[in-house]
């Protein structure tokens, strides 16, 4: 049985919650011990604690090789969109958005959906939007990083920070070459992921479905003419 990994974005709010929960606990069962809602506190204690894990575990996955021209699900999560889009910062043409929605329940590991060289990486400001709302995507502070693969195009991928979400965490860099399923940054709390890709990519996933990072493929990419 493998034991539960802790990001270590969480490393130190996992100790600090479970330090917090224990002396409240503690508390109530040296003055209140046989009272009802110190049993409700300790059986509530254990579900936040339990979500907390949850929230900051880092899931064990891994790919072999650096699987050229497929697009990795870089979180858990929802899908909330699939549409065709202008998109006019970066590409200025149409590509297909797949955002994927995080809520409090999701493991909030990010990861690099493809092989290739990181040409941009920044870090926008931005507003608190419910992650799930479109306007998130570009109204929300974000990260932009633009991955160009070997052969099949450039996807670019935002991590976008949402209304109880706080800190976009981001552990690569520009001019950076990274590999499909290594590890990219951490969203705390509900959150969500956008990756913008050709036309010509042929979707993996629908609309609704659940995806898991190093799992699910979203996406087949074609190759381009060298």
């Amino acid at each position: 049985m493998k034991l539960l990994r802790i990001h270590k974005e969480g490393k130190l709010p996992v100790i600090r919650i479970g330090i917090v929960l224990l002396l409240i606990n503690a508390l109530f069962l040296i003055l209140l011990p046989d009272n009802i809602f110190t049993v409700l506190l300790v059986a509530l204690s254990v579900l936040l604690y339990a979500m907390a894990l949850n929230f900051y575990r880092h899931p064990d996955r891994a790919y072999k090789g650096d699987l050229h021209g497929l697009v990795n699900a870089p979180t858990d999560g929802k899908v909330v969109v699939i549409e065709k889009v202008f998109e006019k910062e970066f590409f200025h043409d149409e590509r297909i958005q797949v955002s994927i929605f995080m809520s409090f329940f999701n493991a909030h590991s990010n990861w690099i959906p493809v092989t290739g060289k990181i040409t941009h990486f920044s870090h926008v400001d931005g507003n608190f939007h419910a992650a799930y709302l479109p306007k998130s995507s570009h109204e929300n502070e974000h990260t932009n990083i633009l991955i160009e693969t070997p052969n099949h195009g450039t996807i670019l991928t935002k991590q976008i920070a949402g209304a109880v979400a706080r800190r976009v965490v981001s552990y690569v860099k520009e001019g950076e070459e990274v590999h499909i399923g290594a590890p990219l940054g951490f969203i705390k709390l509900g959150s969500r992921m956008d990756i913008f890709l050709p036309v010509d990519s042929e979707i993996l996933v629908e609309q609704g479905e659940e995806v898991y990072a190093n799992v699910t493929f979203l996406a087949r990419l074609t190759q381009k003419s060298i």
